[in-house]
């Protein structure tokens, strides 16, 4: 008797996508050259998510412009379904530059390795997301397992708000819905309402929510994981990035902390991104919650190793026989060498 094929998981994500240029290392001023690539949170998250096997859209608007159909066919050549993203005729893709440290003695040079990242999306065609892009997506919202954004989503507008708000709004149906705080104190500057207040009733509205303790510490007063949970016992699960390189997940009233992989650091963007996408795709495919945690750890790995915002993960056998390890064997995992057998092969 020939087994039915498997159903795979269907998600989407709701968010801004920015077109990246990346300087040369050194003084800003002084880069005739960048490199340009993609970035956003939930465009990430996205990527992450087709190449765990989950059949993902994005919904989004570009501009009319070169970097927005860039940023289309950035996510088209991934396998993220692009069909929900509006073109925007008067309003600019969003942008960022991403400049790097050159470790010289120049005033205005980073040190060697850092990085720092400047916004060019006031007014960007995103910051235009509101309710009626969910009315155009409808179909595809409705055949998906999860639909995951993030705080940075909200931050946009009043319009992106009231969009976040009608997410954390539909009939689950067997759906869920994630949320990342990616509290950007500067997005919220141009906003009268209450930052905290409004990503507080976000993370409670929310099945799975990621927050990193250093961003709880300034949104919320703690980044304590245990407190965290007192505060916010509703979502289902509750992922806490430690600062300690450990991350502690919360599932109903079970936890468990599960420490990070040894690596060497080339570029912390995206490793965030990274593990959301980890962690829902494992999620969507039914694991135990501590491989849940540990497809996280596994997906940043692979952006704090890598070079741009999107992390290139190893294959997907190879993820799953490093998240079923045992304790012992998983705290001697170094992921240099896990993506060494890329090269190798």
């Amino acid at each position: 008797m020939t087994r039915p094929t498997p159903t795979r998981p269907r998600a989407v994500t709701v968010g801004e996508g920015l077109a990246v240029l990346v300087a040369r290392p050194g003084p800003l001023e002084d880069s005739a050259a960048f490199e340009r690539t993609a970035g956003g949170a939930e465009a990430n998250v996205a990527t992450v998510l087709t190449q765990l096997g989950v059949d993902t859209s994005w919904i989004s608007r570009v501009g009319d412009d070169g970097f927005g159909r860039y940023l289309v066919r950035h996510l088209d050549e991934r396998g993220v379904d692009t069909r929900a993203v509006y073109i925007d005729p008067a309003r600019p893709t969003g942008l960022y530059v991403k400049e790097r440290g050159g470790g010289s003695a120049a005033a205005t040079d980073l040190a060697a390795g850092a990085s720092r990242m400047l916004y060019y999306r006031a007014g960007s065609a995103a910051s235009a997301l509101s309710p009626a892009d969910l009315t155009a997506a409808a179909g595809l919202l409705d055949r998906c397992g999860l639909i995951h954004f993030t705080g940075i989503t909200t931050a946009l507008s009043p319009s992106a708000t009231e969009l976040t708000e009608a997410l954390l709004a539909l009939p689950r149906r067997g759906r869920l819905i994630g949320f990342d705080l990616n509290y950007r104190p500067a997005l919220w500057i141009r906003r009268t309402e209450s930052a905290a207040d409004i990503l507080a009733g976000h993370l409670r509205r929310a099945d799975v929510a990621f927050v990193g303790a250093d961003e709880a510490e300034e949104v919320f007063g703690t980044g304590d994981p245990a407190r965290l949970r007192q505060m916010f016992p509703e979502p289902r699960h509750l992922v806490v990035k430690n600062s300690g390189h450990s991350v502690t997940g919360f599932r109903d009233d079970a936890w468990v902390e599960v420490p990070a992989l040894r690596l060497e650091v080339t570029e912390a963007i995206g490793a965030g991104d990274a593990f959301a996408g980890g962690y829902l795709a494992a999620l969507l495919h039914d694991r135990p919650h501590e491989q849940l945690l540990r497809f996280g750890h596994l997906c940043a790995a692979a952006a704090l190793t890598g070079t741009g915002d999107v992390a290139e993960l190893p294959p997907l056998d190879r993820l799953e026989s490093h998240a079923a390890a045992t304790a012992s064997a998983w705290a001697r995992i170094h992921y240099g060498a896990v993506a060494a057998r890329d090269v190798a092969s």
